[in-house]
């Protein structure tokens, strides 16, 4: 940490996970003179300002909120880039800082080149999946007794426990395809890519971009490395050397004697990619790895059961941000009785042509944000436009009848209307509580 006390760091952006904070309070323990810049507001910013308020009113770390300087960019030492700052080659403050040759790295970048070894590192990738896969293999690591740290895009910063990782453990990486574009000559030990179709078009502005930002999980793999791909004909390739195992499509799931909690094939899949990447690590079997996964109860909002009131079943899947998401969780829930999806957000660019087949089967459908009246077009004539998740709750509940399925799977990002996803779920669960926990007379139905 030595190399970093006393330079001038520009931090840009907190982060919707979390990294922007992480990274700042490890720059500032290194002895960094650090600014953290991010066009929104105090007030917008004030939840995740308040965890660093110490080394702000210290003085360790100043800030400039509500809007990004030209010259924070270009009279500092270092810039740690938010990965979420979309097609960054065109950003005016990362084009300013490179014209004065100061460089560009990130908070997932600083921490793997700070890891005590590259041979115990598991990296996740993939347009769905990735997060529930690789706390997956989190949960059977820890199961089987290993030592395991969590962290990348599921949330978070490991940066903050960097001293806690030990040359034995293992460190198990969610990599965004945003992510990955920035990283240096760098693969993990075990690469795992869930699945792959488009997504993210807003940040890559090509689906060849955004392939290539995948691609990069494996592109610096050494012989004697894993590559683990879930599906058949993912547009990837291994080095020379490299163990390379798959597909694992299951359609017919994992077998009458294994329960998950989870529901799904593809979750079935999850579980296969995880047990197989656990075994690699560990030396256990796989058939061992798949056993412990029966106690894994799932991610918040990752198809989360949020509950079952008057017979009418809610399913809180906010994370899900592209129309395959929403594809698979209709898939996993099509033997739940009728189903009413809510559906729309924030455009990523991506086209939603796969949802009409499987939109067709669904008891209603109701779209909000950005997308919702497009999507309500495409979906006519059983979709209907409600603009926020408020109004489209409401409509859901006025349909349903007992044995039902009310499912919140956006298929989109949440910022048109909501901070993140997580915002976006909370809401989603506290209007099914709210309903669920009104006098029987006063409910809509």
């Amino acid at each position: 940490m030595d190399d970093l006390a006393g330079q001038r760091v520009t931090v840009m952006g907190v982060g919707r996970s979390g990294g922007g904070i992480g990274v700042t309070r490890f720059l500032a323990g290194a002895g960094a003179d650090v600014l953290l810049t991010d066009r929104l507001g105090e007030s917008d910013l004030a939840d995740a300002l308040g965890s660093i308020a110490n080394l702000v009113d210290s003085g360790a770390v100043r800030l400039r909120l509500g809007e990004h300087n030209v010259s924070d960019f270009t009279t500092c030492e270092l810039v740690v880039a938010n990965p979420a700052v979309p097609r960054p080659w065109d950003d005016r403050f990362l084009r300013a800082a490179a014209a004065a040759h100061i460089p560009v790295t990130t908070e997932i970048a600083l921490l793997i080149e700070r890891l005590p070894t590259r041979l115990r590192t598991i990296g996740v990738t993939g347009t769905a999946g990735k997060s529930t896969t690789a706390a997956m293999i989190a949960h059977t690591l820890r199961h089987t007794g290993f030592p395991v740290h969590l962290g990348g895009n599921i949330g978070g910063s490991l940066l903050d426990s960097l001293s806690d990782i030990a040359g034995d453990d293992w460190v198990v990486l969610e990599l965004s395809s945003a992510m990955l574009h920035w990283l240096g000559q760098w693969s993990p030990h075990i690469g795992v890519i869930t699945n792959f179709s488009p997504n993210h078009l807003d940040w890559h502005g090509t689906l060849e971009h955004y392939r290539r930002s995948k691609q990069r999980l494996l592109d610096y793999q050494l012989q004697g490395d894993f590559a683990l791909l879930g599906e058949r004909d993912l547009p990837f390739t291994a080095n020379k050397g490299v163990h390379v195992s798959g597909p694992y499509c299951l359609p017919n799931g994992l077998g009458p004697d294994l329960a998950l909690r989870v529901p799904g094939a593809h979750n079935a899949q999850n579980a296969m990619l995880a047990a197989t990447a656990a075994a690699i690590a560990t030396g256990a079997s796989a058939d061992d790895m798949l056993r412990s996964l029966e106690s894994f109860t799932g991610l918040e909002h990752r198809l989360e059961f949020v509950g079952a009131f008057d017979g009418v079943r809610f399913y809180n899947d906010s994370k899900s941000t592209t129309p395959r998401a929403v594809v698979m969780a209709l898939a996993a829930l099509e033997s739940h009785g009728r189903i009413h999806l809510i559906l729309g957000g924030y455009d990523k660019g991506v086209d939603p042509g796969e949802l009409v087949g499987p939109c067709a089967r669904c008891a209603s459908v109701l779209t909000i944000g950005d997308t919702g009246r497009r999507l309500a077009s495409l979906l006519a004539p059983g979709a209907r436009y409600c603009r926020t998740l408020d109004r489209a709750v409401e409509q859901a509940l006025s349909g349903v009848q007992p044995g039902d399925t009310v499912l919140l799977s956006p298929g989109c990002a949440s910022w048109d209307q909501f901070r993140d996803f997580q915002e976006r779920g909370m809401r989603f669960k506290d209007l099914v509580r709210t309903w669920a926990n009104a006098p029987a007379a006063g409910r809509t139905r």
